[in-house]
């Protein structure tokens, strides 16, 4: 989808949800939850594009294949914790939505560690 549309799309819905925020607030809750698993499912099928264009850096830079798949992942976590995280936070319910972030930091944490560790090993195996 493009950008447009996208942008578009929101501002639609946000205005939609304006009109019940006097009324029945769920239901703007509901309309904005709805719009944005839209987007978030039109964004998610650009990440295609993403990938072919990760796989060509690859194959350009001699690296093991499970790099990138950890870079996947880490991209993945952030993208579902933000997305529900927001969700929390226009429902209300900021508390949920900053444990849902720091179980995402983490999680790209403990995702990154084995990186870290190799890259330590590689400053050894130079330094000696």
């Amino acid at each position: 989808m493009d950008i447009v549309k996208i942008a578009l799309l929101g501002v639609a819905g946000t205005l939609l949800a304006i009109q019940f925020r006097s009324g029945k607030t769920e239901y703007g809750i509901y309309i904005c939850a709805g719009l944005s698993l839209v987007i978030f499912f039109s964004v998610l099928g650009q990440t295609g594009a993403v990938l072919g264009r990760l796989r060509e850096i690859m194959a350009y830079i001699d690296l093991a294949p499970v790099y990138l798949e950890m870079l996947v992942k880490m991209l993945g976590i952030t993208f579902v914790a933000e997305f529900s995280s927001a969700l929390c936070q226009d429902a209300g319910y900021q508390t949920i939505a900053r444990q849902i972030e720091i179980a995402a930091k983490l999680a790209v944490l403990v995702l990154g560690l084995p990186v870290v560790l190799a890259l330590l090993e590689m400053i050894r195996e130079f330094l000696s």
